[in-house]
């Protein structure tokens, strides 16, 4: 094959390689822009083929020039990795968030119907209160939250110190948001499940100590990490049921291929989740159980509640979302 022959078959590749960069470099990706890599990959093959055989310096020229821009691409995350972290946090994953809005209503009223209809039931019958916690349950929230002094005491008697307190709440949250999240391949079940159960019981938790304990001593020890855990548990929610429409609505992908694909539009929301849980339990080991006023906790947990909203709405705005 001469160098006629090897640009006519090749022309086409290269013009859509080139294609594909410019649209990255531009910041408005092109429609089947995931081929780069692959482009990227057979375009470095055709530039050793062409030094080996001698094909000309335009053909090199070109094929270098390809080449050098679309490693440029694909590698620079890996030497600014803090710079694609800050653009994760500042921009991917509250765009995410945004661009999910049906998945995230959705999520948000399977956690918090339940939670705030078992807060009202303490009220009505609390019957269907104590059925839900049962002996041992309203037992420990007796013991947590008969009063700040018995509070104080249960945690240096439970934990020892705060991070071990620490340790101890991100074991318990990432496990609930992994079973959120993982509930999703049963087609979104596990997810509705793990969902509503946690939120009937932290209702139903919250109702008891309004009912039976010290309200006071429950509320200044979650206000401040209330946000991070419980819009991280929605989060993962919504992870878990984007991966569950890859089992539901696989389109004319195999459900295989589906699933996969969902997973990977997924990864956005259930980092995220992870990075508000793993804060979740900073907050709660390091700071919920302090002894401070209340109205500094209150207004904490406040700040931190106004904070996120503020995040989820402004940031990341004025970019590409789609």
């Amino acid at each position: 094959m001469n160098s006629g022959n090897f640009q006519d078959r090749r022309q086409k590749a290269w013009q859509e390689l080139d294609q594909m960069i410019e649209s990255v470099e531009t910041g408005k990706p092109m429609p089947g822009v995931e081929e780069l890599p692959k482009k990227f990959r057979e375009a470095c093959s055709d530039l050793a083929l062409a030094n080996h055989r001698m094909y000309g310096g335009s053909v090199i020229a070109r094929l270098n020039d390809l080449v050098i821009r679309g490693y440029k691409l694909l590698y620079r995350s890996r030497r600014k990795g803090s710079e694609s972290f800050v653009r994760f946090v500042g921009v991917t994953f509250p765009a995410t968030v945004r661009r999910e809005w049906r998945l995230f209503w959705l999520c948000s009223a399977m956690f918090w119907v339940p939670f705030f209809g078992m807060m009202w039931m303490a009220q009505v019958n609390i019957d269907w209160v104590q059925s839900i916690l049962g002996p041992e349950g309203m037992a420990g929230m007796e013991q947590m939250y008969g009063g700040k002094e018995e509070q104080i005491s249960h945690l240096r008697s439970e934990y020892g110190s705060n991070f071990r307190m620490f340790a101890f709440y991100i074991e318990n949250n990432v496990g609930i948001d992994f079973r959120v999240f993982a509930g999703g391949i049963v087609a979104g079940l596990g997810t509705i499940f793990f969902t509503v159960y946690n939120g009937l019981m932290l209702g139903a938790s919250a109702g008891y100590v309004n009912y039976a304990c010290n309200p006071e001593s429950f509320w200044t020890f979650v206000a401040g990490h209330s946000s991070f855990e419980l819009l991280g548990l929605v989060v993962a929610a919504m992870a878990g049921m984007r991966l569950g429409m890859g089992v539901l609505k696989p389109g004319r992908m195999s459900r295989g291929k589906a699933i996969a694909a969902s997973a990977k539009q997924s990864l956005p929301l259930i980092f995220g989740a992870a990075g508000m849980t793993t804060l979740a339990a900073v907050v709660e080991g390091f700071w919920s159980g302090q002894d401070l006023p209340s109205m500094v906790k209150y207004g904490f947990g406040i700040a931190m509640w106004v904070l996120h909203i503020a995040y989820f709405m402004l940031l990341g705005r004025g970019e590409r979302e789609a």
